[in-house]
């Protein structure tokens, strides 16, 4: 086969066979035409030579004879993409390249926030810095803003134009002006790619409904309803209560101008591409290194466990998928190594694990991934009071690699779904089934004594699931004691606010901040006289800013904000000058001879560092000796900067204490 890349100067180069001998003279010598500069050509080269076995042995994998061809194209996307890159963000490039541990550092804090909510839009962001800082905020996730399709649209998951920003929130270039004040500040924009669709809007879609072939077949599309029903035997339902099914029909998505049946995963105006198309492939890398050189450093991949289907299976977390990432990782760092990938993948943890690298992908995949399980074991320990099964889950988790980091929250913009598997509570002396629907009762406030106000979002009568929506306040009982006055109610509830977030800074990883959360911040619930976001109660979390409590807080350390928004300053000091939180060390969970008591052990090079939670609302007399075991007769809390020696029996726990003990 004949593969001659486009050097943009006339000439052309036959990659692939030639591509497993990156010192090869012929290929330097023809690759040396498409630069103007010899040190620009050394650098693509160098970078050739170190990923380009990676993203050859991939597309391999996954388009088998398809592959050269493919190849050919995807360089001379990242060459026109290399070519085009600032001259500061190939600076950040080479920083990047000499620590590529900057996101597993204990400085690194994360913060999400929905731009129109948070700012009202790009160039209010910009104004909002100081109040980043204050948090010493390193990485901010802002919430879909590139254009989505009008009206419902997912949360602006149903992306209509990459290469646009939502109209009401700026331009491009706003886009591009708002990353070069980040940098400048040392944070880093982290915003969502979306892999597994697009709007029916989209521009493919639109070409695809007019008939054209070439992006029909971007798409899964079927005559009638014999593949689709095939499909759907073994297929769940994302909504079962507002988009049941996993295919839509659509007047004209058929072959000449018929009518078809469309993949439709998430809701009817989002349409599965299809990547065993290799064009859909170096369409999402056009896409990601045209954003990455408009200033994006981190991309989350949207629903990334789910762009692969096979028929039999549930279509996610197939093996294409991460032979998929790990060739989009490959040829992204070839251009712009600047960039990290996170993955969006809320899967169990023998499938999550993949999405960092294991076995063949070790440490060439995503660079991060959400902890979903340490978000809904913290949720679940606080309702039962006992830490049994989140010690269980963790030590049921397979370890990560080394460079791979965990993205931590307590909260985020999504539901809390009950991911507890039967296995992991069976070990812990419960029934997985009734423990969830004990954890759906509890933080709904149904369950008799409940401290929490959230709400039931996508019941599933076949499956008894019952996600729970709300903010985390209002989830740890502070709605409720402001609705009584509840003094001693409202001092608890901000207790179990810090000693969350104790656990997602002293964890180890990217603690993710929510919008809010820092606050304080209740359920928003005018959300339900908003046409556009009343059938989802999801939005009762994604509340305005508010920008009053916020200079409140700052002043009045007294009130419920203002001792949430201290202790997290706390909290990040503190963490920032602890070394054995960076992420390339794992916490462990170990035995506590109190389940109502976590331990978390890390074993840095400098010292072993213990997290001790107390998840009761009581006083807690805890045995020395589990401490001496682990840290010697004395030890330093880095939350309180006090020292510990352990010659008493006991040491006294109060509700909800946090403690980052390092040994001496």
């Amino acid at each position: 086969m004949n593969l001659d890349t486009d050097l943009g100067n006339g000439s052309s180069i036959c990659i692939w066979p030639i591509l497993g001998d990156m010192l090869h003279t012929e290929l330097a010598s023809h690759l040396r035409t498409a630069f103007d500069d010899d040190r620009d050509a050394d650098t693509f080269l160098l970078r050739l030579e170190r990923y380009g076995p990676d993203l050859v042995e991939s597309l391999t994998q996954v388009y088998g004879d398809q592959a050269p061809a493919l190849l050919d194209g995807l360089i001379e996307v990242m060459l026109h993409a290399f070519h085009n890159r600032p001259p500061d963000l190939r600076r950040l490039d080479e920083a990047r390249l000499l620590r590529p541990d900057w996101l597993q550092s204990p400085d690194m804090i994360g913060y999400v926030a929905y731009t129109d909510r948070f700012a009202g839009n790009l160039q209010g962001v910009r104004g909002k810095l100081d109040y980043l800082r204050g948090l010493s905020v390193k990485y901010l996730h802002l919430m879909p803003l590139l254009k989505p399709r009008e009206g419902e649209n997912d949360g602006g998951y149903a992306v209509q134009d990459y290469r646009a920003v939502r109209p009401d929130l700026g331009s491009m270039d706003d886009l591009s002006a708002l990353a070069r004040d980040l940098r400048g500040q040392g944070i880093s924009l982290v915003l969502d790619l979306v892999l597994n669709h697009v709007a029916r809007e989209h521009e493919w879609a639109e070409k695809a409904r007019a008939g054209d072939p070439r992006y029909r077949a971007y798409f899964h599309i079927y005559p009638d309803r014999t593949q689709p029903d095939a499909f759907e035997a073994t297929l769940p339902e994302v909504f079962p209560d507002f988009a049941p099914g996993n295919f839509t029909w659509d007047d004209a998505a058929g072959e000449n101008g018929a009518g078809g049946w469309v993949w439709t995963t998430f809701n009817t105006y989002q349409w599965d591409v299809n990547w065993s198309n290799p064009q859909v492939f170096q369409e999402f890398l056009d896409i990601i290194l045209y954003l990455a050189n408009r200033g994006v450093e981190v991309f989350r991949l949207d629903a990334i466990a789910f762009i692969w289907k096979r028929l039999g299976t549930d279509s996610q977390n197939q093996p294409e998928v991460h032979w998929l990432t790990r060739a989009l990782r490959a040829a992204t760092r070839i251009v712009a190594p600047a960039v990290a990938f996170k993955a969006e993948a809320i899967v169990a943890p023998a499938q999550l694990i993949h999405y960092l690298g294991s076995r063949v992908h070790h440490g060439k995949v995503s660079d991060m991934a959400y902890h979903n399980s340490l978000m809904v074991q913290l949720w679940s320990s606080l309702a039962s009071r006992d830490t049994t099964l989140f010690r269980e889950a963790l030590q049921a988790f397979p370890p990560k690699p080394a460079t791979a980091t965990w993205g931590l929250y307590a909260r985020c913009h999504d539901d809390i779904g009950w991911a507890i598997s039967d296995e992991d509570a069976a070990r812990a002396g419960l029934n997985g089934d009734a423990h969830r629907r004990f954890l759906s009762d509890f933080y709904s406030g149904t369950f008799p004594g409940t401290f929490a106000r959230g709400l039931v979002f996508q019941y599933n009568p076949a499956t008894g699931d019952r996600r729970i929506s709300g903010m985390a306040a209002s989830l740890a009982g502070l709605e409720a004691a402001l609705e009584t006055g509840d003094e001693v109610g409202i001092s608890t509830s901000i207790a179990r606010l810090r000693l969350l977030h104790a656990v997602v800074l002293g964890f180890g990883g990217v603690p993710l901040l929510y919008m809010g959360d820092e606050l304080a911040m209740l359920n928003d619930y005018g959300f339900e006289t908003e046409p556009e976001h009343a059938p989802d109660n999801r939005w009762v979390h994604r509340p305005q800013m508010n920008w009053t409590l916020a200079e409140q807080a700052r002043h009045d350390v007294n009130s419920p904000a203002g001792r949430m928004y201290a202790w997290l300053q706390k909290l990040v000091q503190a963490r920032a000058a602890t070394p054995h939180l960076h992420a390339s060390v794992e916490s462990r969970a170990v035995h506590s001879p109190d389940n109502r008591v976590l331990m978390l052990r890390r074993d840095h090079p400098l010292g072993t560092m213990l997290g001790i939670y107390n998840f009761s609302h009581e006083d807690v007399s805890f045995p020395t000796s589990a401490l001496r075991e682990h840290l010697g007769e004395q030890a330093e809390d880095r939350l309180s900067g006090g020292r510990l020696t352990f010659a008493r029996p006991t040491v006294r726990l109060e509700p909800y204490r946090a403690m980052w003990l390092t040994e001496l």
